[in-house]
């Protein structure tokens, strides 16, 4: 805070804020995968002209991954009009098992603001609207956490999205080094299926240890 001059402070309660930011992670729960954290940057000022642009928002949670993805076009338009930025950050499954679940998502959630910070002028400008329980650096002076974010907040819903089809890509990609856990269909989950292949194969480097304790030594 003292970094900031009185004067500064006092001129954005005038003009308000330029970029309204959202922050949501997925794979809090699989066994095998990242944790992934998506960040949304919205001009706000451009936003406003773009009448009905956000019309029918979901979380990534309610729609298919069909509608994920006709959102994540919508989302990159947005992004190549200059208005809307966006970047995932992916902490391993070694880091979860090493250093805890929060701290990975604390770390992912500091590296994908920090790739956000490139294009816009800093976290003085900036209202961060968070998911659940989530914080961003204490730097972000204006920060909100809310509980279920992702349905009531366009911003948020947007960076679960983002975060959700970049990580179901990851481990899609993941399933042709080791096609035989099927993570195109459960993308890291406690499945059935998934822990009848884990008992049968093992474990990858990318399954998280700590999470399977019980089930394999």
């Amino acid at each position: 805070m003292a970094s900031f001059s009185f004067d500064i402070l006092l001129g954005m309660k005038k003009v308000g804020y330029k970029y309204n930011i959202g922050i949501d992670e997925v794979g809090r729960g699989p066994l095998a995968g990242p944790v992934a954290v998506g960040v949304i940057s919205l001009n706000v000022k451009s936003l406003k002209s773009k009448v009905g642009w956000g019309k029918g928002f979901k979380d990534s949670k309610k729609l298919s991954a069909k509608g994920r993805e006709a959102w994540f076009v919508k989302i990159n338009e947005a992004r190549a009009e200059g208005w809307l930025e966006y970047a995932v950050a992916f902490v391993s499954p070694s880091v979860i098992d090493k250093k805890g679940l929060s701290h990975a998502i604390r770390t992912a959630i500091t590296k994908a603001l920090k790739d956000i910070d490139k294009i816009k002028d800093g976290p003085l400008f900036c209202k961060v609207l968070l998911d659940g329980g989530l914080r961003a650096p204490a730097e972000y002076l204006y920060q909100e956490t809310i509980i279920k974010g992702d349905e009531k907040e366009l911003v948020i819903a947007l960076a679960s999205i983002v975060a959700k089809v970049a990580r179901d890509k990851r481990m899609v990609a993941l399933a042709k080094k080791f096609p035989q856990y099927g993570f195109e269909k459960h993308k890291g989950y406690g499945t059935h299926a998934h822990y009848e292949a884990i008992k049968k194969h093992g474990i990858t480097p990318h399954h998280r240890k700590s999470f399977l304790k019980g089930v394999v030594e």
